[in-house]
């Protein structure tokens, strides 16, 4: 190796790789975008004496963080529209609204919010709440879960939603006493008022996804999984056609939209293999089995605790499912699935299982997104069928909070089940399901550490048993997250030949107190062998 091979030298670190081999070292060199060599600080400065340098002066080096499950576009958005996810009561709900509205132009829409009923009490949200102070501005504010939202009478309106309403299959119309819509549309009914939104421009399109890249290089998130559109995948393209990404995205496309995806994938417009480049790889399908705990829309095989006539609902059928995930598969596409509920992982579970059987065999690297509410006996199906379980931390300490009112103590012990998968050999990637959670995996490993819930109730955690090391989560936001889009090749851990994406933390999280893993703070995120933050 010569000198001039060497463009950047990280030394005098407390790295760890993630990689068996090699598992620790004090030092990096990176060859413009690649991983050159890993060791010792003295035999890594020796390959090149006039190489930039950076002594990293005993700080935590891991690998760069992959977040494998947020809405990227909608995040950026988010970080400029109105704030209500800490909305403590009915009164702050409505004068934030009615604050921002004050801030924008008369016949704006006002959309994202993700606000949260359990802060006060559970209520629901109503139209009428609102109006007074929104009466020049259609509203369509979300729950943070994105599985219910709030439209205002100017946005029923701005719909033409103003007449009766039929029911909608794999949905609900929240009604009041007299049958009038409260405003309330929960999953598939949401698409009665979204689909009526004008459509932002390409520049607030950019804007947007500037805006999330910045966030998430400041916590660390090197690469993201992208659940959303064929809108979002233009705007990707079009950053990465003009060299403008700073974060790597593996987007996924609409389940029901696999042969447009196949063809997309044949046609090579997204390069020689048709997948993408190390920026922008596509291939991969989201689909929905269920809805969310926190809208009651989550399938589940016995009724809620605090419902008793409800068990949730199947946002697509079953039969649907099938025939989706089969074509897709076949056609060498990636299958990533949505469940939540028990009664939707076991659905989920055997539609994946009769794919796998009656389609030729190769490696399918099925995922599960969220996997939260697991029967016992399907944990171990996990592993049987090679099914990765996405995960959100997060969600964990955030639901904890309230969970076990909506389904009981019984169905909360395999709640976030990270241990029981861990210990039955399934692959855990995780993410933070950004927007609806913070893209901050500091936290999420906090969260997966100690499962400590959000309001200090749960000092030993909440469920302690389905703890798991700070090493186990470190591996699930980086190899986990390179396995579950196919790229364990490229990146995930610290290793000659690797993509040099990297994370640089003040502190071992190894050897603090758990409890004090959140209070870390990210020093330097860098992407391709570029500093992206500092």
């Amino acid at each position: 190796m010569v000198e001039a091979a060497i463009t950047m030298i990280l030394m005098n670190g407390r790295v760890w790789t993630g990689n068996p081999a090699q598992p620790s070292a004090e030092a990096i060199a990176i060859d413009g975008d690649r991983i050159v060599a890993v060791g010792t600080t003295p035999d890594v400065r020796r390959l090149a004496r006039h190489a930039a340098t950076i002594d990293l002066a005993g700080a935590f080096v891991v690998p760069g963080f992959i977040d494998a499950h947020v809405h990227f576009v909608d995040g950026g958005f988010r970080l400029t529209s109105v704030q209500l996810r800490d909305a403590a009561d009915r009164e702050e709900f409505v004068a934030r609204i009615g604050a921002f509205a004050g801030t924008t132009p008369s016949g704006t829409w006002i959309t994202g919010g993700d606000w949260d009923h359990t802060l006060w009490g559970g209520e629901l949200p109503r139209r009428d709440w609102i109006d007074a102070v929104t009466a020049d501005h259609p509203v369509w504010v979300n729950r943070l879960d994105g599985h219910m939202a709030l439209a205002n009478s100017a946005a029923l309106k701005a719909a033409g939603l103003t007449g009766s309403l039929a029911a909608v299959s794999g949905g609900e119309i929240v009604r009041d006493e007299a049958r009038r819509p409260t405003g309330l549309f929960k999953d598939n009914a949401m698409e009665m008022v979204a689909s009526r939104i004008p459509p932002p421009s390409a520049a607030m399109e950019d804007r947007a996804l500037q805006a999330a890249m910045q966030h998430v290089g400041a916590q660390g998130v090197t690469t993201i999984h992208n659940m959303g559109s064929w809108g979002n995948l233009q705007v990707f393209a079009r950053a990465n056609g003009a060299r403008r990404l700073s974060t790597r995205i593996y987007a996924a496309v609409p389940l029901a939209t696999w042969s447009r995806l196949r063809d997309v994938v044949a046609s090579k417009q997204f390069g020689a293999e048709g997948r993408g480049d190390v920026w922008l790889r596509i291939g991969a399908l989201k689909g929905f089995m269920d809805g969310s705990l926190g809208s009651h829309t989550a399938a589940f095989h016995e009724p809620f605790a605090d419902s008793p006539a409800d068990r949730g609902l199947f946002v697509n059928t079953p039969d649907d499912m099938f025939t989706w995930i089969s074509g897709a598969d076949k056609a060498g596409l990636h299958v990533i699935i949505h469940a939540i509920g028990d009664r939707a992982n076991a659905t989920v579970l055997d539609i994946l299982e009769r794919v796998a059987r009656e389609n030729a065999p190769r490696d399918r690297r099925f995922r599960i997104e969220h996997a939260q509410h697991l029967a016992a006996a399907d944990i171990p199906r996990f592993r049987s069928v090679g099914i990765v379980a996405s995960m959100q931390p997060y969600h964990a300490i955030d639901d904890g909070r309230w969970a076990e009112t909506v389904i009981g103590p019984a169905r909360s012990r395999t709640t976030y089940a990270f241990r029981s998968l861990l210990d039955a050999g399934a692959r855990l990637a995780f993410g933070s399901d950004w927007y609806v959670a913070p893209p901050t995996p500091l936290e999420g490993i906090y969260a997966a550490v100690t499962r400590r819930t959000l309001d200090g109730k749960h000092p030993d955690g909440w469920v302690p048993e389905q703890r798991i090391t700070v090493e186990e989560a470190l591996a699930a936001y980086t190899s986990g997250g390179a396995y579950a889009s196919f790229e364990d090749g490229e990146k995930g851990i610290i290793a000659p030949g690797m993509l040099a994406d990297i994370t640089v933390i003040d502190r071992d999280l190894r050897t603090i107190p758990a409890s004090k893993i959140r209070n870390a703070k990210i020093v330097r995120t860098i992407v391709g062998g570029q500093m992206v933050f500092q």
